[in-house]
């Protein structure tokens, strides 16, 4: 059930799962972003965060017991024929920079983005409205929405590189 995905490659549904989250993360930001600052509407804005925030957890959580435990590791869905393996030797080793470059992104974004929420919680007035905290929680969200943009083009490189291409 778990082994093949919906985007016409040869990748796991898991990771098909992952990369359609990832095109559309960015928009539902941007557009959370768009009615903070134009439309001050702070609990909307709340509120889409930490949806997201939920959503992308439960998928990054199911995408790594898929890739972990169902898979046993990326090369395996890479490569799921040993007999003629997808990748070997030069491209395989392009194929694991790309990955190391998107987990440095993959890694901090999470982090970033609950250090971001957590003191947003905790420092800001409910109903949500700028406060005392309101310059530190704007530098850490810019923070967070860069390093998430980061997380999404090089996972989407990754996986052109890895099972489009």
């Amino acid at each position: 059930m778990w082994k093949q995905g919906f985007l016409g490659n040869d990748a796991s549904l898991m990771l098909d799962v992952v990369v359609t989250a990832l095109v559309l993360v960015v928009p539902v930001l941007v557009s959370s972003i768009w009615l903070v600052k134009f439309r001050r509407r702070y609990a909307v804005h709340k509120r889409l965060q930490l949806s997201l925030a939920a959503v992308l957890l439960l998928t990054v959580a199911a995408f790594e017991v898929d890739m972990q435990w169902v898979h046993g590791g990326w090369q395996n869905i890479v490569n799921k024929d040993p007999s003629a393996p997808r990748l070997a030797g030069d491209d395989l080793a392009f194929v694991r920079t790309v990955l190391h470059v998107h987990l440095l992104f993959a890694v901090s974004t999470p982090l970033v983005w609950a250090m971001t929420i957590t003191l947003a919680l905790r420092r800001m007035p409910v109903p949500p409205a700028p406060c005392a905290h309101s310059r530190l929680h704007r530098f850490l969200g810019w923070a967070s929405t860069a390093d998430l943009v980061l997380t999404s083009v090089t996972g989407l490189t990754f996986y052109y590189v890895a099972f489009v291409r």
